[in-house]
Parts: C-alpha cells; sequence; structure tokens
C-alpha cells in the first residue's frame, strides 16, 4: 500500500512530494505578491484583462449573489464581480496571506469593503459549509493545486443548488505548431522578463512550467463533470492559449 507521504506530484517540470507543493507554491506567490498584476500582463502580454471580461460576459453576474473567487489573490476578479452585479458580496480565498494583503491595499478594496471578506485558506479544504455559495471563481490557480480534483469536488460542496462554477486557466492551443511556438515564446522570454522585472526567474519558470503541465481542454472537462458538474463546457480564448470552464451544480 502506498502511504500518503509516498505520493508526488509535479511542481513545474520538478516531481516533488505532495506534503511540499503547497509550501513550495507558497513561496513563489510570497515572492511576486507584489508585483502579481505586473505578472498577470506580462505572462499574458495584458491579455488576462481582456480574458476576464470575457469571463464576467459568460458569467453575467446578478444582483445579491454571493462570490467566492478562490486563488483570489489581488482582488480583480471579485471587483469585477461586483461591478457588474451591482450588489452582493464576494469572498476572496488565497493560500497566501501577502497576495491578499496586496489586494487590501487596491482602490477598488477600499470602496467595496462592506462588501469583501478576505480569508486565508486551502482550496482543497474549504472553510464554509455547504451550499454557501451562487457563484465558485478560480482564476489561473486551479493548476497550483495539488490536487485539482479534490478543489473541484470542494467547489461543488460550497455552491448552491443552481450555483455556478467558472475557472479560468492558462490551457493548450490546438494546433501543434501554434504550441511550439507558444511554448517557444514562454521558456525563453517569461522568465527572462521575470528577471527584469521582479528580479526573480525562478518563479516565473516554475509558472512556464505549471501551465505546460496542466490538462488539456478536454480532460479537465472531464474532472468538472467527475466532480458532479451539469452542463459543463468549455470556451477557448484567444486559439486556447486560456480556456473558460464552467458548469452547475444541479
Amino acid at each position: 500500500m502506498t502511504n500518503d507521504s509516498d505520493k508526488t506530484t509535479h511542481f513545474g517540470f520538478e516531481t516533488v512530494a505532495e506534503s511540499d507543493k503547497a509550501g513550495r507554491v507558497q513561496g513563489v506567490f510570497n515572492s511576486v505578491a507584489s508585483k502579481y498584476d505586473i505578472m498577470n500582463d506580462v505572462m499574458s502580454v495584458g491579455i488576462h484583462r481582456v480574458w476576464k471580461e470575457a469571463m464576467m460576459d459568460w458569467l453575467a453576474p446578478r444582483a445579491g449573489q454571493k462570490l467566492l473567487d478562490v486563488a483570489g489573490g489581488t482582488g480583480d476578479v471579485s471587483f469585477k464581480f461586483l461591478g457588474r452585479a451591482g450588489s452582493g458580496h464576494a469572498t476572496v480565498l488565497d493560500l497566501t496571506e501577502p497576495m491578499l494583503v496586496e489586494g487590501r491595499k487596491r482602490a477598488e478594496a477600499a470602496a467595496m469593503a462592506d462588501s469583501l471578506d478576505w480569508v486565508v485558506g486551502d482550496a482543497m479544504a474549504l472553510p464554509f459549509e455547504d451550499n454557501t455559495f451562487d457563484v465558485y471563481t478560480i482564476s489561473f490557480g486551479i493548476r497550483n493545486v495539488t490536487r485539482p480534483q479534490e478543489a473541484l469536488n470542494e467547489a461543488y460542496r460550497v455552491l448552491r443548488p443552481g450555483g455556478r462554477l467558472m475557472v479560468l486557466e492558462f490551457s493548450q492551443l490546438p494546433n501543434p505548431m501554434m504550441q511550439k511556438a507558444y511554448d517557444l515564446y514562454s521558456f525563453n522570454v517569461i522568465p527572462r522578463m521575470g528577471q527584469m522585472i521582479a528580479n526573480d526567474r525562478d518563479s516565473y519558470q516554475y509558472l512556464v512550467e505549471s501551465i505546460r503541465n496542466f490538462p488539456d481542454q478536454e480532460t479537465f472537462l472531464g474532472m468538472l463533470r467527475t466532480a458532479g458538474f451539469w452542463q459543463a463546457k468549455y470556451r477557448n480564448l484567444s486559439l486556447g492559449i486560456a480556456a473558460l470552464h464552467s458548469g452547475w451544480k444541479i
């Protein structure tokens, strides 16, 4: 029998003990917290802002809804959600407290203070009761979770019946030649830019490797269905550089 302590997972292209991954991910985001928004601009050439607007278009937030934004970091998805909904409540949960600290510093956080909670927590063991939230979002975060299927199972648990899951993540290009060109850019340019901007090549190297290790769109769709989500589907963004996955709790 294999003990839990013997189980391994990937940290970028490195194989590590499952018990070690969360701490190492925390180390990455502790390092880049103050540069997180710049980091997203670098990794997506600024297009992540367009992708998040597309996420909100598909989500269509409604007044009074309760959002759980997991791996919510600096709160940009929650701010967009509350702005679109007009009224409601958002809980930003992140494993790394410095990310939440950066989020609280933002002007939007002050303007929406009564509608926001900031919680340090683990996507695989959410500190909330069953059937609590109307919407669950996770943007560019699920690839950093040690066991993504457990995170999806937890998402299903805390959503109310009729609740909506929305996952935005870097993904895989369906065209092999385009994927090769994207990989050349990712592995050769992004870590160097990380060194220049944040004086942290290693964290950016990990983030690039974590994208390449993430399941393709159809495989991840199957994981949503395994968690119990109904009408699970995805939309490619920028030809598949990123993808939006959506599902409903019945």
